[in-house]
């Protein structure tokens, strides 16, 4: 009897704890992701969900959903952002490009030299600046809460040579996403953009349908596009693969300023996980790219000093032909040239 007494007790306090962290719970956020759990968007919403959760002592709950049960790509998820249906998503510039041209700005090749510089501009002023463009477009609905990373970096892959130099890419057929800028990009290289949908990208490749893509090594790997016939890599890193965090703006709005400082910490520790997740995920991807007999090729400062140059025509294309474009290209240039200099003044600390 003592012992069914206890047992019943202990269930008593139990649900009436339940009962009291569910009444404390004074706001909830959904967010998705269109991936899945093998993603750095998953990793970044985990990340995100812990951190908010705990740092607000369940005054916060956040719920998530992989993949399509909320929407089923970057229009419809940012409707759904717009109208409140959806309280987090995440998204590539070309998903975004439809509504927001100019977050085309992060496919601009080779501005950003490395990790170090395009984490110190993803981590300043101009998100704000791109934030703040996005909330006058959008009627002041959709909020960008942070850049992170969502596969590393951009590399020319295909299925028929070695690529050393802008010349080997020509009369190449390069997939690409539907936004104009990276099509653009492979025309100025001499190759030929196709619009392909992800999903179809691998049969695509191996019945050559298209030559080959600009992709990150943990994607090529993660789809198993080997398998189809990709076998050579080049590391020009043109573009970083950023990932766009957006938030229904009411909803941040909505909270005390307490919340939304525990909100926008949870954006910077998921930042911080989306940073680093490629860079540990990339070692065994190309570890195993090598091992099944692909050719990873490393360009020379000059063969990259070279791809540069044959791409620069874009960066005129982009403030001609994009509506914004003129104000982001010159806070992105501001940006990484004060990235650049400060870390400059680090290694002069820091190597004497």
């Amino acid at each position: 009897m003592l012992k069914g007494l206890t047992t019943a007790a202990l269930t008593a306090a139990l649900l009436a704890g339940s009962a009291i962290t569910a009444a404390a719970q004074d706001f909830t956020i959904r967010a998705t992701a269109n991936s899945n759990e093998n993603d750095e968007d998953y990793d970044g919403l985990v990340v995100f969900k812990n951190h908010v959760e705990n740092a607000s002592n369940g005054r916060i709950g956040v719920e998530l959903f992989i993949g399509t049960q909320l929407c089923s790509g970057g229009a419809e998820c940012l409707q759904g952002v717009a109208d409140g249906s959806i309280d987090v998503f995440v998204t590539t510039s070309g998903g975004a490009a439809g509504i927001f041209p100019y977050v085309q700005v992060l496919d601009l090749p080779y501005l950003m030299s490395d990790d170090r510089v395009a984490e110190h501009v993803l981590s300043g002023d101009f998100t704000r600046t791109m934030r703040d463009m996005a909330l006058e477009d959008s009627g002041d609905t959709i909020r960008i809460m942070t850049i992170g990373n969502t596969g590393g970096w951009r590399n020319f892959a295909n299925t028929q040579r070695r690529v050393a130099q802008p010349s080997d890419l020509e009369g190449l057929k390069i997939r690409t996403v539907v936004a104009d800028l990276p099509q653009e990009l492979v025309k100025v290289l001499g190759a030929s953009p196709t619009p392909i949908s992800w999903p179809e990208l691998f049969t695509s490749l191996q019945t050559g349908v298209v030559d080959g893509s600009k992709n990150g090594i943990t994607d090529i790997m993660g789809m198993k596009f080997p398998d189809a016939g990709l076998q050579y890599l080049t590391l020009d890193g043109h573009a970083y693969m950023g990932a766009i965090w957006v938030m229904n703006n009411e909803k941040f709005l909505s909270m005390p300023e307490d919340l939304r400082r525990v909100v926008v910490d949870g954006f910077a520790a998921l930042q911080q996980a989306t940073f680093a997740s490629p860079k540990r995920k990339s070692i065994q991807a190309y570890e195993e790219f090598v091992a099944g007999g692909g050719d990873l090729y490393v360009p020379t400062p000059e063969e990259k000093e070279a791809f540069r140059e044959a791409a620069s025509p874009v960066f005129d294309w982009f403030q001609e032909n994009v509506e914004g474009g003129p104000q982001i290209f010159e806070a992105l240039t501001t940006a990484v040239e004060e990235a650049e200099a400060d870390l400059a003044a680090e290694y002069e600390a820091d190597l004497n």
